[in-house]
């Protein structure tokens, strides 16, 4: 009978551990969190023209992203029934009045002010000595989430170092900024940062080599390019890796992207015959299958750090990044997924959609250890407090990075930035951080269609942000008016054909001097005045002061009005597919 009882405690506790669990993660604000403010731009204007944004991120796949008719996004809103409503509620708030009280002053002493760094300390890692009990979700007295460890110290090679001139192994890499949201002009500044594994870090007697680690990294980044990458002269009989693969081992000056299959033995279940490998004690395991290789996909333990921040600006009113975070993101990739797997994981994903179209995306994990998508990978942050201290994101603000680390086509292995990583005649070889050289003379992407990467944005979207709402981008770049291509709208008229895309070929016209400008230096895009920056950042802190992440982090002053506050299923947007290649 004791038994009994003990066993039924024991189970009694299970379930109020589990309904403890559900009440602090599942209980949201926002259900959907990780179906993105933008995602309910409203695509026609009053004038009925079309302005797409939306390809930037749901755009054909590449292997192994296997993200099924994801570009098809841009036809519908197919969204799942909770999110028909727009739950991004920040959006339509006016903050005129709260931004009005707080001073020009006022607002660049707190941006200018650290709050991950003091007295050559991380702040962060330093209260996590002693974590605070509502930051220990597992209640055993120690953060088991990741710990800050990034100094921002970087030499002339990008690499990190600690105030005793350590290498942290973190390396900094310069990058265009992906379309729209995070062009500083549209409200923060931000920094991406990357770290492999130890075992890439050192030589085959297992002692950091940093040049094996700078070769692994340029291996890593051809792979998930799969392009040719520029590196220093290099002597391939160190290595034992034909890296420029001419058939010999001779001076290499890049990594030559060719692959071709393995093979494998069906009786050892070995894999061997790699066309591309990695140097040092990272070749040696991957010899022995405990470290695997791919296009399109980064090694276990890869780690990323991403910093938002506020918008600088220095004494010249030139826009710079900011001392304060407004947040802390870290990523790793904990398990490796072969390519079968990941199209399995893909059919899944749209079998599960097609089978339960309402059903919400489920994510396990918690906001210490972190969240974990279904393609290997994790994913915390950090967010400024009301005193504007960085803290650990909830579960649900943690939701929110999910919908874009995860299943859209324009990701590379669950990420956006590494593969846009500048090279060839860029400063440092593109291994740099913004604090060292700013965004200006990068030039834009040239684009296999022949026009630049954010020209077309400017084109198909008709505007400079996905919201419609940066009227110094369109004071810019735009003609006042639009035009329309009024031959083949009337021909359509005439033939009684119920087009769709009857208005797809009005647009605004810009303005052509600029757009050379931008084609040399994409900075005289993305970068606000400095009178822009300063309202951006006013309206970023009054999110702040509310903590209402939840409902929307977009720093706007009026209510955005270019969005949809409910869809009904399956909408229509009314555009036309564009595959960004």
């Amino acid at each position: 009978m004791l038994k009994k009882q003990l066993i039924i405690l024991i189970l009694l506790n299970s379930y109020l551990f589990s309904l403890e669990v559900d009440l602090l993660q599942n209980k949201l604000l926002n259900s959907s969190p990780y179906i993105t403010s933008q995602c309910y731009t409203k695509t026609k204007d009053d004038k009925n023209l079309l302005h797409n944004p939306c390809y930037s991120c749901h755009s054909k796949n590449k292997e192994p992203n296997y993200t099924m008719g994801d570009d098809d996004l841009q036809e519908a809103y197919d969204f799942p029934g909770p999110a028909l409503k727009n739950p991004w509620t920040n959006l339509f708030k006016d903050r005129t009045k709260e931004v009005s009280k707080i001073s020009d002053k006022e607002i660049l002493d707190y941006i200018n002010k650290s709050n991950y760094i003091k007295n050559n300390k991380i702040i962060l890692k330093e209260k996590l000595k002693n974590i605070p009990k509502n930051w220990d979700y597992n209640k055993n007295s120690k953060w088991d989430g990741y710990i800050p460890d990034c100094y921002f110290n970087f030499d002339n090679e990008g690499f990190d170092k600690n105030p005793n001139g350590e290498y942290t192994a973190w390396r900094s890499f310069a990058y265009r900024p992906f379309l729209g949201t995070f062009w500083p002009t549209n409200g923060s500044t931000d920094d991406v940062i990357i770290r492999l594994g130890k075992d890439f870090r050192v030589n085959e007697n297992g002692k950091f080599d940093k040049e094996v680690y700078k070769l692994n990294l340029s291996i890593v980044e051809s792979l998930i390019k799969q392009a040719d990458v520029k590196i220093d002269a290099t002597d391939e009989n160190k290595y034992g890796f034909d890296m420029n693969q001419n058939g010999k081992l001779d001076i290499a000056e890049k990594i030559v992207f060719k692959w071709s299959q393995p093979k494998y033995d069906n009786e050892t279940f070995k894999i061997s015959g790699f066309s591309m490998t990695y140097v040092g004690k990272a070749k040696k395991l991957l010899e022995e299958n405990k470290v695997m290789i791919a296009p399109g996909l980064y090694p276990i333990q890869t780690e990323f750090l991403h910093t938002v921040r506020y918008i600088g600006i220095d004494k010249d009113e030139k826009i710079v990044m900011t001392p304060r975070m407004k947040e802390l993101r870290y990523g790793k990739k904990v398990r490796w997924h072969s390519y079968s797997e990941l199209k399995n994981l893909g059919l899944s994903k749209l079998k599960g959609k097609n089978d339960n179209p309402d059903r919400l995306d489920q994510f396990l994990g918690d906001f210490e250890v972190g969240i974990y998508n279904a393609l290997g990978w994790k994913y915390q942050g950090f967010i400024e407090d009301v005193e504007g201290e960085l803290r650990p994101q909830s579960y649900e603000e943690t939701l929110f990075c999910m919908g874009c680390h995860n299943n859209i086509g324009a990701i590379a292995d669950s990420t956006f930035v590494f593969q846009r990583k500048l090279e060839g005649n860029s400063f440092q070889n593109g291994w740099y951080h913004w604090s060292q050289k700013g965004l200006e003379g990068i030039t834009d992407r040239l684009l296999k269609n022949g026009d630049t990467e954010y020209v077309q944005y400017l084109k198909v979207n008709n505007a400079g942000d996905e919201f419609r709402q940066n009227k110094e981008i369109m004071e810019k770049f735009f003609v006042k008016g639009w035009e329309e291509d009024k031959e083949n709208i009337q021909k359509d008229l005439d033939e009684k054909l119920e087009n769709p895309h009857a208005y797809q070929k009005q647009y605004w016209k810009l303005k052509e001097k600029e757009i050379e400008k931008l084609k040399k230096d994409i900075a005289y895009l993305i970068m606000p005045t400095a009178k822009r920056a300063l309202q951006l950042n006013k309206a970023y802190k009054v999110i702040v002061d509310e903590q209402s992440f939840s409902l929307g982090r977009e720093a706007h002053v009026k209510p955005i009005i270019n969005v949809h506050k409910q869809v009904s299923d399956g909408q229509e947007t009314k555009l036309q597919k564009v595959l960004n290649e």
